[in-house]
């Protein structure tokens, strides 16, 4: 079964969040821990999409538009050419869309599905000129958004078994941090903070210059007041001791050894969570998890991807 976007802005409500023909639900991006058949299209993601359209063709695109008539017609699909997980399907839509609104989009799959090579992942028809103009850009959001994806999935399920989960983090690339945290949550990962301005997370370089954990704490309790979530990042047991005695909500583990972790993980005894961080890979995620971490942050699901390879095929 397949779904139509002819008409893309219908789909869209009042809010500016993408709607479900299927089920009709909407979910802010970074609270919604089901895999829903839904992309928010907010203005901040027509603007990166415009951004990228007018990047590929600041003054048209001058090879099909000197070798094709405007009336040409043409179909193509997007075929999957290795094994993965989708994200961002709505998202090449939407491309299309901005460049022609009498391009039919028909998707196959729907975001956070497993697609294996071979699989036509949608249907595309309109214009000939303007399936062209969009094809570079759909996919450069298509392919690095599933790859995102699909290395998260293979960290969750590193984690099978396992209560611990896999946080991201804000190592994005700049002015695609919603896109990406979106693919994330499509491989079964978890959101961690969307920006600086989401929870206070006080670091080793907050501490050079505010002197110590406690201090530090009081002060940004003090000024965000009881409703903002505070972590610290610590690197030994006495300042975790220190942060859970200041009244931190959630402590970073940084960089600790496996036995360190567990350490902390005893004497801390589920009063507040654990995150675990630092060089995390796919050979150290069962030890780290074995220490009773509640959660992994894991750079590299944004940082060090390999987008997945997939094609737009004219038929």
């Amino acid at each position: 079964m397949f779904f139509i976007f002819e008409h893309f802005p219908e789909k869209v409500n009042r809010s500016g969040w993408s709607i479900s023909i299927l089920q009709g639900l909407i979910c802010p991006l970074t609270v919604c821990q089901e895999k829903l058949i839904i992309f928010p299209m907010t203005p901040e993601i027509d603007t990166i999409i415009e951004a990228a359209l007018k990047e590929d063709m600041p003054d048209g695109d001058v090879t099909s538009e000197s070798l094709i008539p405007p009336e040409s017609i043409s179909k193509a699909i997007f075929l999957a050419k290795e094994d993965g997980v989708l994200a961002g399907i709505d998202v090449a839509a939407r491309v299309f869309w901005k460049i022609d609104p009498h391009v039919a989009f028909a998707k196959n799959v729907e975001d956070g599905s497993s697609i294996r090579a071979g699989d036509t992942l949608a249907r595309i028809e309109g214009p000939s000129v303007s399936l062209l103009k969009g094809e570079r850009t759909a996919l450069n959001f298509l392919q690095r958004m599933c790859g995102i994806a699909t290395l998260t999935q293979r960290f969750v399920q590193g984690l099978e078994g396992s209560q611990t989960q896999i946080l991201d983090t804000r190592k994005t690339t700049p002015s695609l941090r919603s896109l990406e945290k979106y693919a994330v949550k499509m491989g079964g990962g978890t959101n961690h903070r969307l920006s600086l301005s989401d929870m206070v997370l006080i670091k080793d370089n907050h501490l050079k210059i505010v002197g110590n954990i406690s201090k530090a704490v009081k002060r940004a309790r003090d000024k965000v007041g009881p409703d903002v979530k505070i972590e610290v990042e610590t690197t030994t047991l006495e300042e975790v001791k220190e942060a859970v005695r200041s009244g931190a909500d959630m402590i970073l583990l940084d960089n600790m050894s496996p036995e360190r972790m567990r350490e902390a993980v005893e004497w801390v005894n589920g009063r507040i969570p654990l995150e675990a961080s630092g060089n995390v890979k796919l050979s150290t995620l069962k030890e780290i998890a074995s220490s009773g971490v509640d959660f992994i942050s894991v750079g590299s699901l944004t940082h060090s991807y390999q987008s997945l390879d997939i094609s737009m095929e004219f038929l």
